[in-house]
């Protein structure tokens, strides 16, 4: 790389307070003291709520990002892939608010990381509040337990109560042995609870600790049909997180941190529990944007973490496809749902790309396109929809041969 190809590489998005509009763009040389130009969050900063975290007073744009030795391969945007100046100008349209509060943009091409932004309240080393994309992360750890041996393949079709003792089944709704693995992870478990049930559940959180969490399920629920296993966006991943739970060694907790996370080298994240005791299996794990590009880089290389298979690449397949069409009133239409992950055709010109994806509220993405080598995270905080446009406008022909 040239000295004038460094200089060039480090853009920095600065914003007029109050306004929010672009007042400048300048270059900055590559330094040693260089990582110190990527936003962190102080001691303080980090033990506060993400929503009290200050945002930045300027975004920060990096098409040549620093190899902090995490584990993440760099490389340079248009040097290694990509079109610089288009998604340039994307995170520019980012930092001036266009698509409401993002918090990072970080885009990742044939194993390298080629993009890497931060706005709001981004930082480097903060791990960003995760929402749903947590369902997919739960999808994952089941994989790995699949990899080690405590379940198989075919244990994903058997029903899941058989994996979990503590259960008194005379309790049980009439169908409650139709519930699998399978039909759990595709949000098809086919438990119908009502609303005032819910709440008084809720209102005793005592019952629902351990095992007794899916026994309130299973005794409360309406009888379990074949009509009523169509696809509902619910509390299923907690039965996910149960058998994780019954089968490996130790506890599930243990187990993310020993067998997924410090596999990948992920140290700086937060997985609390949720009202079982259990790690929450649907909401509320956070984790840095550069893990997230590690999770999306273990799916699109079918399980395989630098040269160890950590999920069978039947799992990774299987739980990325779309065999359900997801119904959600907020789902787009197009969108079809696997194992706690989403897959979606998204068009350039006159090609479709299978796109595979983990999603959670307020922005948070991991995008996977594995035809184009193509990992896109995107965090926020009441981030709007229309960033996918252009995630399918900008960014893909940017990248698409």
């Amino acid at each position: 790389m040239t000295f004038k190809s460094k200089i060039k590489s480090l853009v920095v998005v600065v914003l007029l307070s109050g306004c929010g509009s672009l007042a400048a763009v300048a270059a900055q040389e590559h330094t040693e003291k260089r990582e110190e130009l990527a936003p962190k969050a102080t001691a303080a900063e980090a033990e506060l709520s993400f929503p009290d975290v200050p945002t930045l007073d300027k975004a920060f744009i990096d098409t040549n990002p620093e190899d902090r030795k995490d584990g993440i391969p760099v490389g340079e945007l248009g040097v290694d892939g990509g079109n610089r100046d288009e998604i340039v100008k994307l995170g520019q349209e980012i930092a001036s608010g266009k698509y409401d509060s993002y918090d990072s943009l970080l885009i990742a091409h044939k194993g390298k990381l080629l993009f890497e932004s931060y706005y709001q309240r981004g930082r480097v080393n903060l791990p960003h509040p995760q929402a749903s994309a947590t369902k997919s992360y739960t999808s994952l750890v089941l994989g790995r337990a699949i990899q080690l041996g405590y379940l198989t393949m075919a244990d994903l079709d058997k029903p899941l109560v058989g994996f979990l003792k503590d259960l008194d089944p005379k309790k049980f709704v009439e169908g409650a042995e139709k519930i699998t693995l399978h039909k759990a992870m595709n949000m098809r478990s086919g438990i119908r609870i009502t609303e005032e049930k819910r709440r008084e559940l809720n209102g005793n959180p005592s019952q629902l600790k351990g095992q007794g969490q899916v026994q309130a399920y299973l005794q409360n629920s309406a009888p379990i049909t074949e009509e009523s296993q169509s696809y509902l966006y619910s509390w299923d991943q907690d039965l996910v997180m149960q058998v994780i739970e019954a089968v490996v060694p130790d506890t599930a907790e243990d187990f993310i941190r020993k067998e997924l996370l410090d596999k990948l080298g992920i140290t700086n994240y937060r997985w609390p529990a949720g009202v079982s005791g259990l790690p929450a299996a649907g909401a509320f794990a956070e984790v840095t944007s550069r893990a997230m590009v590690k999770l999306g880089t273990l799916v699109i290389n079918k399980g395989k973490w630098e040269g160890e298979q950590l999920i069978p690449a039947e799992y990774i397949a299987k739980a990325t496809s779309g065999f359900t069409r997801a119904t959600a009133e907020w789902q787009p239409e197009n969108y079809f749902y696997g194992y706690f992950w989403y897959q979606v055709d998204i068009p350039v010109g006159n090609k479709n790309y299978n796109t595979k994806l983990a999603w959670g509220g307020g922005g948070q993405r991991i995008i996977v396109i594995e035809e184009l080598d193509l990992v896109i995270v995107l965090t926020g905080y009441g981030g709007s929809l229309t960033i996918m446009d252009a995630v399918s406008d900008v960014v893909l022909p940017a990248f698409a041969k």
